[in-house]
């Protein structure tokens, strides 16, 4: 009779969706706390959105840049009187600047952190769209362009990075793919704006993401990996722990993180 209800016992723990561990007769049902745990862990909470926002905020600025100066030569040659050598520098300087920026940008953002690297960059896109609005000559205008080709050198590596490396791993394709988009999106929004204001007027309006990105930056956190490759223990799980949301089991995730740094 004992031989037939342990049978039966263990024909019930054994059955799909009702996975027990059998102890002295005793089942536990940890299993599927447990995996509600993991599934929370991959979600989406408030505040990766709100990073990926921010950051998508520097690569729409960055297609900005791009498109900026074809819609606004023609008001620029006629405001400033600009020969067509000039305004051929003011558009091509920017690449220099983001050269510039792209080559040091992996460095940079290795050593004061990747949120900090986009404190950077945002301050050489607010100084840039301001040189532009207010010169009144070929210097000033070139001094700008250049200021924003730094800070788009910046963003095509600190961007992409620092999304990838707090978004879980189900989501990390999508969360960046989407991100990045937005340059390309941007540089169509620059020529179909670009058609209806004059020139100044453009550049305040490409300002006004790098005001997003500067007040979203005071609100998210640095990326949990390079807080972990710099050994900042304490500020990497309180950084993990604040993208995956208060209630979620981070510990799995944690220690992935260290294992592959």
């Amino acid at each position: 009779m004992e031989d037939e209800e342990l049978t039966k016992s263990l024909l019930v723990a054994q059955q799909p969706g009702n996975i027990r561990i059998i102890s002295n007769g005793v089942g536990s049902n940890d299993t599927g706390a447990s995996a509600s745990a993991s599934a929370s862990a991959s979600g989406v909470t408030v505040v990766l959105l709100l990073s990926a926002f921010v950051t998508a905020c520097s690569a729409f600025t960055g297609g900005f840049v791009v498109g900026y100066s074809a819609p606004a030569e023609s008001g620029i040659i006629a405001d400033l009187g600009l020969s067509t050598a000039e305004y051929s520098v003011f558009g091509s300087i920017m690449t220099i600047g983001g050269m510039i920026g792209a080559v040091i940008s992996g460095k940079l953002a290795d050593i004061i952190g990747r949120k900090n690297t986009m404190w950077i960059l945002d301050m050489f896109y607010i100084m840039g769209w301001l040189a532009i609005y207010f010169a009144k000559g070929a210097w000033l205008l070139d001094l700008g362009r250049l200021s924003l080709g730094f800070g788009f050198g910046l963003t095509c590596y600190a961007a992409p990075i620092y999304l990838s490396e707090i978004t879980p791993k189900n989501l990390r394709g999508g969360f960046t793919s989407v991100t990045m988009a937005m340059i390309p999106f941007s540089l169509t929004v620059a020529y179909l704006i670009g058609s209806v204001v004059n020139w100044r007027a453009l550049a305040l309006i490409g300002a006004i993401p790098c005001l997003f990105l500067l007040f979203g930056l005071f609100f998210i956190p640095e990326s949990p990996r390079w807080l972990a490759k710099i050994g900042r223990e304490k500020e990497f799980e309180a950084a993990l722990q604040c993208l995956r949301g208060k209630n979620v089991n981070t510990s799995e995730e944690a220690a992935d993180i260290k294992v592959t740094q």
